[in-house]
């Protein structure tokens, strides 16, 4: 998802590094009348060409917080011959849409990524958006190179009668692992969910890349630190250990005292509770690359939404109205998005699917029909095949409704469960990419989680464009901006496949632009995939 950010331009070389970017904050302004802020912080680049900002990510929202250190961390590329701005802006997240026009402005700071570099760690008064100082706000930004190697550690904790620091109730563990910085500090790499109501609590397993941790250093001293967590921020210390990647892979010790600083040298004093190491390993994560260079084919199919909502096709004002001398947005989705998806297809042959008309010969309502009227050969020739027999079928078919995706989904899903169960004998074949185009709000939501729910156990991942003015702040939800989709049944999703944007966003962009957004995210779903399902690319055929 962060990736290069916005570098591109026409330049052929390559970036000096990659550099991990790191942010706290201090002494942030309180928004909140009855509890503190709420901190978020988004990053921003500037593109070469046209100088302006494009967002290449956000931390995790810390609750209850005026000095927060986030966890999450932005890699970018590091160009030494170049001056690329940075800009972080704060925000008070105060609701769940995805708009920063919605939250509490923090302040911002504006500068140099060779000035990061330079002078790590890089501190600087946080800015109101007129220049001027946000009182004593400041704000932290480190870097650290990225060195290749791609090792990963696989982890999975439990801990054992941890100190009781509730007076009602028992408490709510939570375990950070913190990485030893350049300058002494301890710097924030990863923070597990929280356990509520419990002194023996057992965390999800995750995984962190080795440079992560320790940049690489398995002999490095990283600290794992247990909090009570308080709704209120005011978070209490259970107790901390410190150790290293190369003793946690010996399993010489599974059991790690949690001592707290504090109660050191009383009476009777002998840990604050125990973390067990339930497993631990090493292992390398293979690229998108060597999945593609092993044969890895993407199947891209298209979905386009012909419901009355769009507007008569035969009026200027329609959303789906042909206009000879402009795409409309659903043109312009299609070419932008599959001009990258054909070239890992080698048949380039796309089904393209319809839903929410009145279809010929029949006249009844669809919502799963071939664009080209051909239930037996869906497919079509190119992208322009698609775009030809989408124009065809603006002329064949009563726009109806409703907004119903679910049978568009299952279908492609179908497919893809076929390319799973070939997995075990032919390894990774096939993957699966749903381009869905849509006006407005889907009608069947509980439907449409549940098969997103289905579909992320399969290779496929859905991409939505919202076209049009609509209010598609529901599409949220499936995004995950809400946290983890679950089904009505109460199912989460297996992993994150849903990317969505509003077209509206990318009006005044390059088709370019529209794609790299919506696509940033499939070379990561394609390898958590096959990564959840302990498989490795076919060997790179001999020339």
């Amino acid at each position: 998802m962060y990736g290069s950010g916005p570098s591109g331009g026409g330049s052929q070389r390559g970036p000096a590094s990659k550099v991990e970017l790191r942010v706290e904050c201090q002494r942030l302004a309180k928004k909140d009348e009855f509890s503190k802020s709420d901190p978020c912080a988004v990053i921003f680049m500037q593109g070469r060409k046209n100088k302006s900002w494009t967002e290449i990510g956000r931390t995790e929202n810390i609750q209850n917080c005026h000095d927060p250190k986030f966890a999450k961390c932005f890699t970018v590329d590091y160009y030494f011959e170049e001056v690329q701005r940075v800009k972080v802006e704060i925000y008070d997240i105060d609701n769940a849409t995805p708009k920063l026009t919605d939250d509490d402005f923090l302040g911002m700071v504006e500068c140099n990524l060779g000035e990061i570099v330079s002078r790590n760690p890089f501190t600087s008064p946080l800015k109101k958006k007129n220049g001027k100082d946000y009182g004593t706000s400041a704000i932290t930004i480190r870097s650290e190179e990225v060195r290749t190697g791609g090792e990963m550690a696989y982890m999975h904790f439990a801990a054992k009668k941890l100190d009781n620091k509730d007076f009602m109730g028992k408490s709510d563990p939570v375990m950070e692992i913190h990485k030893a910085g350049q300058d002494g500090s301890w710097q924030v790499t990863h923070r597990t969910e929280v356990i509520k109501d419990t002194l023996n609590p057992t965390w999800r397993p995750f995984e962190l890349p080795v440079h992560t941790m320790c940049s690489g250093d398995k002999d490095k001293n990283i600290k794992f630190v247990v909090y009570d967590w308080d709704s209120d921020g005011s978070h209490d210390l259970i107790g901390d250990f410190e150790t290293t990647i190369n003793k946690l892979c010996s399993q010489e010790q599974t059991s790690y005292p949690c001592i707290n600083p504090k109660k050191v040298g009383k009476k009777k004093y002998q840990n604050s509770g125990t973390v067990q190491v339930l497993e631990f390993k090493l292992f390398k994560r293979p690229s998108f690359l060597e999945f593609i260079y092993g044969g890895l084919q993407i199947n891209f199919t298209v979905g386009i939404d012909f419901t009355a909502s769009n507007g008569n096709p035969s009026s200027s004002n329609s959303l789906h109205y042909i206009n000879p001398y402009q795409p409309n947005q659903y043109q312009q989705a299609i070419r932008a998005v599959g001009n990258v998806c054909q070239d890992y297809d080698t048949d380039k042959l796309f089904p393209v699917l319809g839903f929410g008309a009145r279809v010929p010969p029949a006249n009844e309502v669809s919502f799963e029909f071939p664009v080209n009227f051909n239930p037996q050969n869906p497919y079509c020739a190119g992208i322009d095949g698609v775009l030809q027999a989408y124009q065809n079928c603006i002329q064949n078919i009563t726009l109806y409704g409703p907004t119903n995706v679910a049978p568009i989904i299952y279908h492609v899903a179908r497919f893809a469960e076929a390319a799973q169960k070939e997995e075990g004998t032919k390894g990774p074949c096939a993957y699966f990419i749903l381009l869905l185009l849509t006006d407005g709000a889907i009608s069947d939501m509980d439907n449409t989680a549940k098969a997103v729910v289905y579909a992320s156990g399969l290779p496929m991942s859905l991409i939505i464009v919202g076209v049009g003015e609509a209010d598609f702040a529901a599409m949220n939800f499936l995004d995950g901006d809400e946290g983890r989709l679950k089904d009505r049944d109460g199912h989460p999703v297996l992993r994150d496949i849903v990317q969505f944007v509003p077209f509206r966003d990318f009006k005044n962009a390059s088709p370019e632009e529209l794609a790299a957004c919506v696509l940033a995210e499939v070379p990561q779903q394609v390898v958590q995939y096959y990564g959840m399902r302990k498989l490795l690319p076919k060997p790179r055929p001999t020339q």
